[in-house]
Order: C-alpha cells, then sequence, then structure tokens
C-alpha cells in the first residue's frame, strides 16, 4: 500500500510498507478502549488471545476486564511493530480501473483501489475491510420517540451505572448487552429490563471456549454439506457470565415485554400501563460500519456484502477484496478474538498467493 499524499499527522514518517494499517481512533485498543468498565470476556486470557502472543492473565478472579483487553491489543501492536497509521478517518474507497498513480512507492499500474481519507490517498492492489461496527449503532424505530423527556443512549454511549444512580432505567435489549449492563446498573438504579423475546441463557458451564467450538462444528458441517449441529443460536441467546448469574439467581433479571410506545414521561405497554422514566438505554446490536464502500456498488446478500462461498472473507465483486472481523459471514466466530486468526491467516494468504 502506498500513500499518494503523506501528512505527518498520522504519526509515521518514511515510505509506506508493503501494507498498512488505517485506524480512526487515536490510540490502540479498538473497540475495547470505549467499552464500559465492568463488561468483562467471555472466556479466560488463555482462550482469548490473537495469534503469535497470549494475553497475559487476570490478576484476580473473572475473565479479562476490557480495559485489560484494549492494553493486551497496545501490547500486541508494539511488540510487532505493526505499520498503524492514526488517526486516519477513510471517507470512501473506489477502483482503480485503469491507468496509473504515482506513490511514494513507484508507479502503481494494473488496477487496485483508491482510498481516500482525511490524510490524503492512498493506491492498493487490495483492500482488508476490518472496521467491525462499533461505529453503527442500531436503534429501532418506536413511536413517541422525539416527545421522551428524558436521556437516551445506546450501548456504545453506555460506560457505567454512575450517572444513573437512584434513577429509573429501561434496558432494552435481550442479548448479552442488554443482560450484563441490566446486571451493572441493578444494585444503584431501579431497572427495567424489556426484551422482544423472554431471555435465554446458555448454561451456566458455557463460555467462550463452548461458544466458539460449537460455531466451529457447525461451519464445518455445513461447509462439507453434512448435516449442521445445533448452533449457538439454537442453545440461547446469553452468556451467563459472574455478574449477570449472580444479579439472575438474585431475581434482579426479570424481563418484561418490549413496551409501545414513548410518552414524555416514560414508556407505555399496548395495555396502557405507563412506567416513568429518566433514562432508556438500548442495547440492540450494531451495524456493519461500511459506507465508505458504497462507492464500490456491492453486491448485498442477507442485508451484508455478498462473499465468496470457498474464502468467505473475499468479496465476490471483487478478488482483492475482504472483509474480516464481522461475525459468522465471514467465517465461524470470527467476531472473536480467538477466531479471527483463522480468517485472518486464511486471507492473507490469498492475497500473498496473487
Amino acid at each position: 500500500m502506498n500513500r499518494l499524499r503523506r501528512d505527518e499527522a498520522t504519526g509515521r514518517s518514511g515510505p509506506a510498507p508493503t501494507f498498512a494499517i488505517l485506524d480512526a481512533n487515536r490510540q490502540p485498543g479498538g473497540a475495547w478502549q470505549h467499552y464500559w468498565k465492568s463488561l468483562e470476556l467471555f472466556s479466560p486470557a488463555a482462550y482469548s488471545s490473537l495469534p503469535g502472543y497470549q494475553m497475559p492473565a487476570l490478576t484476580g478472579e473473572g475473565n479479562p476486564s476490557a480495559e485489560h483487553v484494549a492494553q493486551y491489543l497496545r501490547t500486541y501492536e508494539a511488540r510487532y511493530d505493526l505499520p498503524v497509521y492514526r488517526p486516519v478517518r477513510v471517507d470512501a474507497v473506489r477502483r482503480i480501473d485503469g491507468g496509473g498513480y504515482l506513490t511514494d512507492g513507484g508507479y502503481l499500474t494494473g488496477g487496485g483501489y483508491l482510498t481516500d481519507t482525511d490524510h490524503g490517498q492512498w493506491a492498493s492492489r487490495a483492500i482488508i475491510n476490518a472496521t467491525g461496527s462499533w461505529a453503527t449503532p442500531y436503534i429501532p424505530a418506536v413511536p413517541g420517540s422525539e416527545q421522551f423527556t428524558g436521556r437516551q443512549l445506546h450501548t456504545a454511549g453506555y460506560r457505567g451505572p454512575e450517572p444513573f444512580a437512584e434513577q429509573n432505567v429501561v434496558v432494552v435489549g435481550g442479548g448479552n448487552s442488554g443482560a450484563q449492563i441490566a446486571a451493572d446498573l441493578a444494585p444503584t438504579s431501579s431497572v427495567t429490563w424489556v426484551t422482544r423475546h423472554p431471555p435465554r441463557y446458555l448454561p451456566d458451564d458455557v463460555d467462550g471456549r463452548a461458544l466458539f467450538s460449537i460455531a466451529t462444528r457447525r461451519s464445518k458441517a455445513l461447509a462439507a454439506g453434512e448435516p449442521a449441529p445445533a448452533g449457538i443460536a439454537d442453545i440461547g441467546d446469553i452468556v451467563a457470565v459472574p455478574a449477570v448469574r449472580k444479579a439472575r439467581d438474585a431475581g434482579l433479571l426479570k424481563a418484561r415485554p418490549m413496551f409501545f410506545r414513548f410518552v414524555p414521561e416514560g414508556v407505555q405497554w399496548e395495555d396502557g400501563e405507563k412506567l416513568r422514566a429518566d433514562a432508556v438505554i438500548w442495547c440492540t446490536g450494531f451495524r456493519p460500519d461500511l459506507q465508505h464502500l458504497r462507492p464500490l456498488g456491492l453486491a448485498i446478500r442477507n442485508g451484508v456484502p455478498a462473499t465468496d462461498a470457498q474464502l468467505r472473507t473475499r468479496s465476490v465483486d471483487g478478488p482483492d477484496l475482504f472483509f474480516l472481523g464481522y461475525g459468522d459471514w465471514t467465517g465461524p466466530a470470527s467476531a472473536t478474538l480467538i477466531g479471527v486468526g483463522a480468517t485472518a491467516r486464511d486471507t492473507v494468504a490469498k492475497i500473498s498467493g496473487r
């Protein structure tokens, strides 16, 4: 990858390497540096590592915290002296269909991609899109939202229970984030947890190791055309990490059905019941952060860019465009620290082979 215009604000100088990582964050750590303080992994450090370097064990009880993971990622980046340029925001990616571009590393011809950023343009033979979804939180439309006088925020904006002490808080969402944030708030706030379907807890002995194994077995069976064993969604939605298990067993995680509409002072159910709320926290997931790829006009399948059946990280719209770390559509458990390594290795091997 070669930069067409150099800008020292990115923190690196000299010729660009054969690959470069463009990161919109100001500091290393990815999305983990933005999570709430009490969040913890589903597995011990030994089962939550990237290839080549073991995550240090956590001192004390429980699984690694978000800050522990962020520090691990900072150390990982420094250990391998990865060519990361930050903060660099990517605005658009376009194809180079012909001609050529004079770059820091020579003259690039024969096609490729041109990446427009707030620190100039980059030309490359291939693109690995690994932007995740943290920057694109999803909040469903609910009638009356604009008249609600309380505070609304998404999981992405939650940092801890302190701002909500002694307040009435509605937590929306029946997944892991909803359960963990409801459990985090329960000791100091009056929490109403609402879900579209009754919460389904995975067995207490199921953690990230088991989830990765289940996802991998199912993916291999499907790829081989064999009868697929049960997937994660078939057995439950919520991992009972210690904090969630404690709140659940204490009777603090009793979910109610989703409310029908907002009213100025709170929320209302279809039977007319109203609940006063100071805040509503939407734990309703994210969407892939892909708006910078719109100029490519990618084919969409099941709401996400279509990828190759054999190498699921490769776009069907270009042999040198790849998606890494978005979930099962890019490989089994590929949005996890332990799961992303295999798909990353296969992707890099394909690029190197070309």
